[in-house]
């Protein structure tokens, strides 16, 4: 056991599952509290929940929802999987929890055909990097970054760079995981 699963143990108990149309209330909850991530309207993480629930992940702590992860396998590209958003309660925070929530979901009969992960991410969102580091890290992959929707060209600078983020993972490594 890691010393953040016994952390979290302690704590209650974790459970990571679907999510349910209804939790996207919960969900539209926690991302709000995790600033500074983008807030979507509760519509948008309501389909998330219902339409992606495949590729999204949940995780509970004694029934509250204190982790979330939404994605999707891309439609032109089967071998890539975009991680849209990930949020970790302020609660839960420090103890591997996002990293833990990344390989769950990859790990699922959904991703079988996975091969990269991808997100955006701005250059100051430092939780965020640190997190697909880890990441990296964890699947001996270093980070491929490359300016994706630009401030000038796709935001009208009213949002800063987000960088296209690109992880390799070792399919075996994956198996292992599971």
């Amino acid at each position: 056991m890691t010393h953040a699963f016994e952390q979290l143990k302690k704590l209650g108990k974790l459970t990571f599952r679907k999510p349910e149309a209804q939790d996207g209330a919960a969900v539209w909850e926690l991302v709000r509290a995790c600033k500074p991530l983008d807030e979507n309207s509760m519509y948008c993480n309501l389909l998330q929940a219902d339409h992606f629930r495949d590729t999204c992940v949940v995780a509970e702590l004694d029934g509250k929802v204190v982790g979330w992860v939404s994605g999707y396998v891309l439609p032109y590209d089967a071998e890539t999987f975009f991680v849209w958003q990930v949020a970790v309660s302020e609660d839960a925070r420090g103890m591997g929890l996002g990293t833990r929530m990344l390989d769950h979901l990859i790990a699922r009969e959904e991703c079988d055909s996975v091969e990269r992960l991808q997100t955006t991410i701005t250059s100051d969102n430092e939780a965020s990097w640190a997190l697909f580091r880890k990441f990296g890290q964890a699947h001996d992959s270093a980070l491929d970054v490359q300016a994706y929707f630009t401030q000038a060209l796709h935001f009208r600078n009213r949002h800063e760079t987000e960088h296209m983020v690109t992880i390799e993972l070792a399919r075996e490594a994956l198996k292992k995981a599971a």
